[in-house]
């Protein structure tokens, strides 16, 4: 009896196996230009919920997008996560990225915060608006990112460098509902009112705003978090500009499956993962940031700055339009 058994019982576990959970051995590569403390926990978790292990490598969005291009189909890389529209669509106009049909994605995330092609999808949002001194500014002649170039902020707005995406991909935003020679006109009446020469981060404009060295300035809204977290007594506000005309603009961190991934099953199913409830809190909140699932409700602090209306231009403008938004920030001197 034993000699007719024995051949069973040394198959059992592989039938236990090959009914059970995935194997532990299936790993995603993921290139991340996000950095380590705002991904890891993300990426623990759903190597908790799923057995399935993460290998990151994080860097500058520009080295891993070279680094991308030189592997080509060598890549071990199974998604590419970075931060700014702009960013992601250079990387999808450089044939890095496949489209992803997937029915979870294209209802968990709006249309205005995807790749209209579906090759890369925003996870969490970044708002970029005003931010002003509450001791010098009452927030009732505040309104809109044009009027921050008329006569009454001479001298009193703060702006961060042009040389920065989020500022081009801003400026790229308005050429798309302006055109460009009202968005050049604009962005010159800012450079005009400026206080000071532009700041090299929005961390260093916001302390700027909070001695009084410039009584307004534009910034991306988690940099507020992460000041107000520390600094809570800290005389700075946010003020959501543009509300009774087209929205205040938003921008995205996101990601998509690369064009020669070994695993693209599973990397979707990781992208659709990242939409779901559970995780937009999570990677949206490490950095203060928006969930851009309508039905997951934003981090505490973020939930204290109040509701606004955000603008419906596809965020994919960002990138279209960079070039351009480039040399018109040049023309109207703005460094």
């Amino acid at each position: 009896m034993v000699k007719k058994l024995f051949p069973f019982i040394l198959l059992a576990p592989f039938f236990i196996n090959g009914c059970g959970e995935k194997s532990s051995d299936t790993e995603l590569v993921v290139y991340s230009a996000r950095i380590e403390e705002l991904i890891k926990p993300v990426f623990d978790e759903y190597t908790k919920e799923t057995g399935i292990k993460i290998k990151f490598i994080t860097d500058k969005e520009g080295p891993l997008l070279q680094k991308l291009k030189a592997e080509g189909e060598n890549t071990p890389a199974d998604i590419f996560l970075t931060v700014d529209a702009g960013n992601l669509w250079q990387a999808a106009n450089e044939d890095i990225f496949q489209p992803v049909n997937s029915d979870i994605l294209s209802r968990n995330i709006p249309e205005h915060l995807r790749d209209p092609e579906n090759r890369w999808f925003g996870f969490s949002e970044r708002v970029r608006t005003v931010a002003y001194n509450t001791e010098k500014v009452n927030p009732d002649v505040l309104s809109t990112y044009e009027a921050l170039g008329n006569p009454e902020w001479k001298g009193r707005l703060g702006l961060r460098t042009s040389k920065k995406v989020y500022n081009q991909s801003l400026t790229a935003m308005l050429i798309e509902e302006h055109g460009v020679d009202k968005t050049e006109a604009i962005i010159k009446s800012w450079v005009n009112n400026l206080a000071t020469d532009p700041f090299a981060d929005d961390t260093s404009l916001l302390e700027a705003i909070a001695a009084g060295q410039c009584d307004v300035g534009i910034v991306n809204t988690y940099y507020f978090g992460r000041l107000q977290k520390n600094k809570p007594d800290i005389p700075v506000k946010l003020f959501w500009v543009n509300q009774n005309n087209g929205g205040v603009h938003v921008n995205v961190s996101g990601a998509g499956v690369t064009k020669y991934s070994k695993n693209k099953d599973e990397a979707v199913k990781f992208l659709e993962w990242l939409s779901s409830e559970k995780a937009q809190s999570l990677f949206a909140g490490l950095n203060l940031e928006y969930p851009v699932n309508p039905s997951v409700e934003p981090d505490s602090l973020v939930k204290t700055w109040g509701e606004f209306k955000q603008n419906q231009i596809n965020v994919s403008k960002s990138g279209e339009l960079q070039t351009e938004a480039i040399k018109l920030m040049d023309r109207a001197g703005y460094k």
